[in-house]
């Protein structure tokens, strides 16, 4: 698995074997899923898949990439942009201008920098070089997990390591003065350094001195009794080598009670520190330990049983030309005959089969779902990149060509024409 590195920021990005995925922050209920399949080593087409589960319209934007061997596809939506460097050549993507997302199929990739351009914490994109390195900004190295982040680097940003506390940074060497030269003096003209530092100490006044008077307080004290050299230390814990790449396996409270063990004092381990700051990335962390507790859910159901299918109050109902009604509390399929190739056991759609005498209609033509966000209460409907295309008349408006993977919200008293004399009328529920 390669080693990237990131920045922190308000976007999501998920690291594995063969995709990495970037998500802005309002897809957080669905990044546990997402985390959960691409950690599971999903490839590109299938996390793709999931991705679009609840619709293109949905989802304001992402950038897939591809790992492994072979070609790098690229997939860009919304507010990022891809930039690096493939077989000798500059790669520029940006995913703001696109109507469904842009995709680039990348051969020898030698550097990619994916950025979030809307994010406060991402550096100017306007002139973005991945060679130039911000060493105000820290680069943390990832090799697997979940993290918010407003860049993604790969392979990772090497930054240059950073000094010691309380150390000044040293000067270059064409500004370092050179050592000041001692004047002479007559009195070092034969200086006596076979002797230096063997001096024998004075000994004692050869007449007796009389004690000083109480009020000369300037008087020196009589020499205090020496001290008893200091006993050996306690046996302790060794400190952790600082060489050790902040990605290592073994954290250092392993290393401690390892070391300490060894010493025979394993009472004397410290305990944990309390970690007050969680932007606080010291360095042997592992990326995903406190992920996994923020987006954790119960599963629904009983245990040993399938899951029901997810099911909402109608927020409207369909009537169809042929006669048939159906409440809207669901995914709804409708086509000729229409298969739910990209929704999970929990999430069954209800699949619509309407007849086409002159194939008019696609076997999985459209989709009508209860909206979210600024939709919710209502229902959307999304062409399923049909063959000959959907019209849709609302009160008010005029005709409308369904636009393939853009969701649109229904008002009641439309009238969605899929051809061939077909047509479906969305009432109140």
């Amino acid at each position: 698995m390669p080693i990237s590195s990131y920045r922190t920021g308000a976007w999501f990005a998920v690291f594995g074997s063969a995709t990495t995925l970037l998500l802005p922050g309002s897809e957080k209920a669905r990044v546990a899923d997402l985390w959960s399949r691409i950690d599971d080593g999903a490839g590109f087409d299938e996390v793709l898949d999931a991705l679009l589960q609840s619709g293109l319209g949905a989802l304001p934007g992402f950038v897939l990439v591809s790992g492994g061997d072979g070609p790098t596809k690229v997939l860009a939506r919304g507010a990022v942009q891809v930039t690096g460097s493939a077989d000798g050549e500059q790669v520029g993507i940006d995913g703001r201008d696109a109507l469904t997302w842009v995709e680039r199929t990348l051969d020898h990739v030698e550097s990619l920098a994916l950025v979030v351009v809307d994010d406060a914490s991402s550096e100017d994109t306007d002139d973005m070089d991945t060679d130039d390195v911000d060493t105000d900004v820290v680069d943390l190295p990832i090799v697997g997990g979940l993290v918010r982040v407003s860049r993604v680097d790969q392979p990772a940003v090497t930054a240059p390591p950073a000094a010691p506390v309380g150390t000044p940074p040293p000067a270059p060497e064409a500004e370092q003065a050179p050592a000041p030269v001692p004047e002479s003096s007559p009195l070092d003209d034969e200086p006596d350094t076979a002797n230096m530092g063997t001096r024998e100490d004075a000994g004692p006044l050869d007449q007796p001195v009389d004690p000083p008077d109480e009020a000369d307080s300037w008087a020196p004290r009589a020499p205090e009794p020496p001290a008893a050299p200091p006993g050996p230390p306690p046996a302790g814990p060794p400190p952790v080598p600082t060489g050790a790449p902040p990605f290592a396996p073994t954290d250092a409270l392993s290393l401690q009670t390892e070391h300490a063990e060894q010493a025979g004092s394993p009472s004397a381990l410290p305990a944990p520190p309390v970690d007050d700051d969680p932007s606080d990335h010291d360095g042997l962390t592992r990326t995903g330990a406190s992920s996994e507790a923020e987006f954790a859910r119960e599963l629904p159901g009983i245990p040993g049983q399938p899951a029901a299918p997810r099911v909402v109050a109608p927020v409207a109902r369909l009537l169809i030309s042929n006669g048939e009604t159906i409440p809207v509390d669901r995914v709804i399929l409708v086509g000729r005959a229409p298969e739910a190739r990209r929704f999970t056991s929990t999430e069954q759609p209800r699949l619509v089969k309407v007849p086409s005498p002159l194939h008019e209609i696609s076997s999985t033509h459209l989709e009508v779902r209860p909206g979210s966000g600024a939709d919710h209460g209502s229902a959307v409907v999304t062409d399923m990149g049909s063959t000959n295309g959907t019209v849709l008349e609302q009160p008010g408006l005029g005709p409308e060509d369904l636009k393939p993977g853009i969701a649109v919200q229904l008002i009641p008293g439309a009238t969605i024409n899929l051809g061939d004399g077909v047509t479906i009328q969305v009432t109140r529920p």
